[in-house]
């Protein structure tokens, strides 16, 4: 079982020969990317004040088992010579960079399912001290593969509930593990000036960015929750603001046991008791699967879109109240808020937790 994407076309944005020569998940960067331009009104901007910062977990993987097996049955002479710029983990970021001709700074993150918040926190900072006026942040995985649904299988990290409709159940007591998805999304990041000056629809602002590392287990998170705690509070203190003054929390909430008990301590540890009970907190991955590297930009925009609309995203398959997970999981249904300062929370294998502190403008 996966949130697999059979059908998509990749012919609207790249040529027959671009698609022969890059992998799937740079087939989704590209799509996206060129659809948050198209949103963003396609700024003109000298090229060096644009740069691009884009995640994947895994990059080119399906391009690495096409080519093992073309070595197998038909000898290294065979191996495509587009093999290695094809898998490259930079290969999302690279295509990104020439397909808008940015030649500012050019970075992939790479932090197993934390890449993208990584990828949008290391661009707002590369606009806020000053380097560059806009930039493309993001993540793309295209990894449901039939290897890598056994290996997450065999790590007993998937769900074995048989039925898609309901596998992804965060914080219920019912969960048993994630759904393993695939996708891509692209922000376009922008000065606040230079998008005041040209007219800009705006969102929202990026207003923080919290890193840290549980360093407890490779692939087990701290079960108090501390690192990703941390992390919560930098991004907190980043943007200048207090617990009590987060209106949403976008968990990362991947519908396992170990990970959604830690995370409700983490929130609970970085905006206290009173806060953590008051403040709706859901997971998009209830509806989107897991998208490893692809997951903090689509929660972003989650965010972002909360923000701008006023309504927050609901937790679906939440029928089961569990005695470790205990706060407002937006059960169900969609719910209207006002959400001035929304948290978007990502964690992944390694330990590595990146936060991202999302503010609506005045």
């Amino acid at each position: 079982m996966a949130g697999d994407i059979p059908d998509f076309d990749p012919s609207p944005w790249l040529d027959p020969k671009e698609i022969r020569r890059t992998d799937r998940f740079v087939h989704y960067a590209l799509a996206s990317a060129a659809l948050a331009w198209e949103d963003a009104r396609s700024p003109e901007i000298p090229s060096e004040r644009a740069g691009v910062v884009f995640a994947t977990g895994i990059g080119g993987i399906q391009t690495l088992l096409a080519q093992h097996s073309v070595l197998l049955e038909r000898g290294p002479g065979r191996v495509s010579p587009f093999m290695v710029p094809a898998l490259m983990a930079n290969a999302a970021s690279g295509h990104i960079a020439m397909r808008f001709g940015f030649t500012g700074p050019n970075l992939c993150t790479v932090s197993a399912c934390s890449p993208s918040n990584h990828a949008i926190g290391e661009a707002m900072r590369y606009i806020r001290d000053g380097y560059l006026d806009l930039c493309i942040a993001g993540g793309s995985e295209a990894a449901t593969l039939p290897l890598t649904v056994a290996a997450f299988a065999q790590m007993t990290a998937l769900t074995r509930n048989p039925d898609p409709e309901t596998a992804s159940r965060p914080f219920d007591a019912g969960r048993d593990g994630f759904v393993l998805s695939e996708g891509a999304c692209s922000l376009v990041l922008e000065a606040e000036e230079h998008a005041r000056a040209r007219g800009a629809r705006i969102y929202c602002e990026v207003a923080g960015y919290g890193a840290s590392d549980d360093a407890f287990h490779i692939t087990a998170p701290d079960p108090k929750g501390s690192g990703a705690a941390l992390a919560m509070t930098w991004a907190l203190r980043d943007a200048g603001e207090e617990p009590a003054g987060v209106s949403y929390v976008n968990a990362h909430g991947t519908s396992t046991q170990l990970n959604d008990a830690a995370e409700t301590a983490a929130i609970k540890a970085a905006l206290g008791e009173e806060v953590a009970h008051r403040v709706p907190v859901s997971s998009t991955k209830s509806m989107t699967g897991h998208m490893l590297g692809a997951a903090g930009a689509v929660e972003g925009a989650a965010c972002a879109l909360a923000i701008a609309n006023g309504v927050v995203p609901p937790t679906i398959h939440h029928e089961r109240p569990s005695p470790d997970c205990d706060l407002d999981y937006v059960p169900n249904e969609a719910r209207a808020a006002d959400v001035r300062l929304a948290l978007s929370n990502s964690f992944g294998f390694g330990g590595p937790n990146a936060v991202l502190a999302f503010r609506r403008l005045s």
